[in-house]
């Protein structure tokens, strides 16, 4: 390794533990400094009894560009979810997909009454079209709201009301849709070329795979980071470290002095975890509930997901609801006995996210490693600078390594 500089990395999340990794095979050594006691960041699961809680339903995009380049999808073992959705409202259930990747999505997709023929039509015209565009031309593409890009391609209100928004609500965790276009032309176009996975493991999998490419003292974890100045980087107890290059991916404004306090805005969601004598679907598929007025967004089976669980039923809620546990789960239930006609028990699990994603008016697809620098010594990674996706904190993680390397070895940013 080339040690003559002391790099340090703040948080374990994927975009810290990407940066690590990106060093490491430039020959440099960092220690990541951890102020929990595990890796993951955001990316958080429980495993009771052999059962398996992710803390919020997050799924792994196998078509990321980020995912060939540090994950094994093998090793993972990962279960791929069908390309499709089951749709239920007004007491009717649909099933919904991509007939290109499943063809047994083909006649329940065209028979389904969500949306036109016409409408359906476009789904597979703007999944060819997307498809072929470059991720430099999504993230180039003027921002409106997937509200309006939807509007303006020409779906109808009820494609948009009955599949869209539902569908979309769940992964960007606001069902006004407004979150910007380019985002949308993104997820949609990773969703049309790659399945949506969840690892044997869990979600947490992720990051625990990615920090196995680190020697055991290049981690250190209940390490409270207090302050960056400069050089040095005091921790919580006031002793103190040497770094002559301190990459932050976390958030900066609480520890670096006179930059702006975390004032990001955050995206909630709150993930329930139900007992169920229900059979499930008999695949992994995501279920999706319509009505507006209902507070679920979305819920699959753990037992269609992984074999050997236990009949669990993961239900997830978008934003703030304003009920405490004992009446979030009753409403659920009620919800989930009338909408889609299952019946459940007592909740097992009951997660608030509170800080689930960022809330971006703007997106980009990964920082330049030019833009990561913030000071002399410090540099900056995390899916905040960016987008709120798996992809972008690595490939954000990757770039402020990137930069760091480019200075010790060049004297400049690349």
């Amino acid at each position: 390794m080339k040690n003559e500089k002391t790099i340090h990395i703040i948080g374990a999340g994927v975009s810290g533990l990407a940066a690590a990794i990106t060093l490491n095979r430039a020959g440099y050594k960092a220690t990541v400094l951890e102020s929990s006691d595990q890796v993951g960041g955001r990316l958080k699961t429980d495993h009771v009894d052999g059962q398996i809680f992710d803390h919020g339903f997050q799924v792994l995009l196998e078509s990321y560009p980020a995912v060939d380049e540090f994950l094994s999808l093998q090793q993972l073992d990962v279960t791929r979810f069908s390309p499709g959705s089951y749709i239920f409202n007004e007491g009717k259930k649909s099933k919904l997909g991509d007939a290109s990747r499943d063809r047994s999505f083909l006649m329940p997709t065209v028979l389904s009454g969500v949306g036109s023929l016409k409408d359906k039509w476009k789904v597979f015209s703007l999944s060819r079209k997307l498809k072929q565009k470059s991720l430099q031309d999504i993230f180039a593409a003027p921002e409106t709201t997937t509200q309006k890009y939807l509007e303006d391609y020409g779906f109808s209100t009820k494609i948009i009301e009955q599949f869209f928004r539902p569908f979309y609500a769940g992964i960007f965790l606001e069902s006004e849709l407004s979150t910007s276009s380019r985002m949308f032309e993104f997820i949609f176009k990773m969703f049309a070329v790659g399945a949506a996975t969840l690892p044997k493991g869990g979600i947490q999998s992720v990051a625990q795979q990615m920090s196995e490419g680190l020697s055991d003292d290049q981690l250190r974890l209940n390490a409270q980071v207090q302050e960056v100045v400069g050089e040095t980087i005091t921790l919580q107890d006031d002793s103190t470290l040497q770094s002559d290059f301190t990459i932050i991916a976390a958030a900066a404004g609480n520890i670096v002095p006179n930059l702006p306090k975390d004032d990001i805005k955050w995206k909630k969601t709150t993930n329930v975890y139900f007992k169920t004598d229900h059979d499930g679907f008999g695949e992994p598929i995501i279920g999706l509930v319509a009505n507006k007025q209902s507070l679920i967004n979305n819920f699959h089976f753990m037992h269609d997901v992984y074999s050997g669980h236990e009949k669990v039923l993961s239900v997830t809620v978008v934003g703030d609801h304003g009920l405490d546990d004992d009446q979030l789960a009753s409403r659920l239930r009620e919800e989930l006995k009338k909408e889609v006609d299952i019946k459940v028990g007592e909740p097992l699990k009951v997660y608030h996210v509170n800080k689930a994603l960022p809330d971006l008016e703007s997106v980009n697809y990964s920082m330049p490693a030019t833009e990561t620098q913030l000071t002399e010594n410090i540099y900056l990674a995390g899916d905040i600078l960016s987008n709120g996706s798996l992809n972008a904190a690595i490939l954000n993680g990757k770039a402020a390594a990137q930069a760091v390397i480019s200075k010790i070895e060049d004297g400049v940013l690349m």
